[in-house]
């Protein structure tokens, strides 16, 4: 009880003295003193504030200032005399591609040029310089982005060939997912034909693709529509209609005097809406799980042909590419994908009364893999079959061809890669029907050059 009652004087005691007029006027003082810090604090904010108010005011002038002068020296003088200013936000690119081969095959180099039937493979024993691109890209202003590609070859007679590979415009902002291309341009079928030759993964052309879109690619002059619809995946509609007369074009009208199957090809003209090559394409992309994308497409063309007056091609096929990498990656490393296209094509040779008339049908496909080891190292592996009906054993271009060719890719840089690789060839057209051909392929970038579709 003793201790109790002690304790409970004590409280008391302090509970007193809180409350006496001493504490009170010690607890005023000291409010007094925050008050008087608060109110120092918010002087020397007010002031920084100020100060930082016009330093952003001297920064904007000077901004503005250099902008006036960029503008001024970007002035150029139009055909019509009159001054055309040019944006300086404009993203402007241009860049040097180049792309050399040598190469040793057990076929000679008659025998090599039906074997690697692309405008770019290498198509002979030595060397072959397959491609150099001159690239020039960028924005027209803030309704259109352009692009042009010029290419440089050395044909295998020693000759320099130029060639506008590709020259189109494309729309930046119309509503509703609509986009418009028009100009010169690579066809939107498949995943392979649209991409130019530093871009593949391999050194050469798909067989398929050379028989059916010739050499040079399917590509030519027309305008495209395409529309990337509101779903919750990536889905998006390409038709497009292009002139059909030409060397890049050589399952429809090609050049006259050209034979296909025994047909010589007409002087046939594309004056009105049957004359044209159209094309249609749907292209899905969808993330199959947090490492794992999948893009899924099909594709169509139709127009005339000029072994007749009246004859049609059609061709069909379907694309499947698949990537897998890991959530954590170095420089996009390790990977592997898989890429996969499989075509047909239905090709009426001779008008109604002509008695050879016949209906030619050619299909192939080929799938290849890549797996990307570590960082700048890449292994590839590609598998081919082409085929078509009838008595074809005799045409490079139509008979049964299988081929198997792996490859290693290194990549020095981001503007630089040496890739080496083996094709092993069965052919009917071939007195041994075998062919084993080892190329060694390297390249180099020079500037900066617009992206590549993924």
């Amino acid at each position: 009880m003793g201790y109790l009652n002690a304790r409970m004087k004590l409280f008391i005691a302090v509970i007193s003295l809180s409350f006496s007029p001493a504490s009170f006027a010690a607890t005023e003082k000291n409010a007094d003193a925050i008050q008087s810090q608060l109110l120092e604090l918010k002087q020397q904010m007010q002031q920084m504030q100020k100060n930082y108010q016009q330093q952003i005011t001297i920064l904007e002038n000077r901004l503005a200032g250099l902008e006036s002068k960029s503008n001024t020296a970007t002035t150029l003088p139009a055909v019509s005399e009159s001054i055309r200013t040019v944006s300086s936000t404009s993203d402007f690119q241009i860049s040097l591609t180049g792309l050399f081969a040598a190469g040793s095959s057990s076929a000679n180099n008659d025998e090599l040029g039906g074997l690697q039937a692309g405008g770019h493979d290498p198509n002979k024993n030595g060397f072959t310089v397959q491609n150099v691109e001159l690239s020039i890209a960028g924005t027209v202003g803030p309704y259109f982005d352009a692009q042009a590609n010029i290419i440089y070859q050395i044909d295998s007679e020693g000759e320099t060939v130029i060639e506008l590979e590709e020259a189109f415009f494309t729309t930046r902002s119309l509503p509703y997912g609509l986009q418009i291309k028009g100009g010169q341009y690579y066809t939107e079928f498949g995943r392979h034909n649209v991409l130019h030759p530093h871009a593949w993964d391999f050194v050469d052309s798909p067989v398929v693709l050379t028989r059916l879109f010739g050499g040079d690619g399917l590509r030519s002059q027309g305008a495209q529509v395409s529309w990337l619809t509101p779903t919750e995946w990536y889905s998006e509609f390409y038709f497009g209609i292009q002139n059909a007369k030409g060397e890049t074009v050589t399952s429809f009208l090609g050049e006259e005097g050209e034979d296909i199957a025994g047909f010589t090809l007409l002087d046939r003209s594309s004056e009105d809406f049957d004359g044209f090559l159209y094309s249609a394409r749907w292209l899905n992309g969808f993330d199959v799980s947090d490492t794992l994308s999948m893009n899924i497409g099909v594709s169509g063309l139709w127009g005339p042909n000029a072994s007749g007056r009246k004859t049609d091609t059609r061709i069909a096929g379907a694309d499947l590419y698949l990537k897998w990498q890991p959530l954590y990656s170095q420089r996009g490393f390790p990977f592997v994908s898989s890429h996969t296209e499989i075509l047909k094509r239905w090709y009426e040779a001779g008008d109604s009364d002509n008695p050879n008339r016949d209906t030619l049908k050619d299909s192939g496909v080929f799938t290849q893999a890549l797996w990307g080891i570590k960082p700048d190292w890449v292994i590839g592996l590609r598998a081919e079959y082409a085929s078509a009906e009838g008595n074809t054993s005799d045409d490079p271009l139509r008979d049964t061809r299988k081929r198997l060719s792996p490859n290693l890719t290194w990549y020095p840089s981001e503007y630089s890669k040496v890739r080496l690789q083996y094709n092993r060839d069965w052919t009917e057209h071939l007195e041994d029907e075998t062919a084993n051909s080892l190329f060694l392929q390297v390249e180099f970038n020079l500037g900066s050059h617009s992206a590549h579709k993924f």
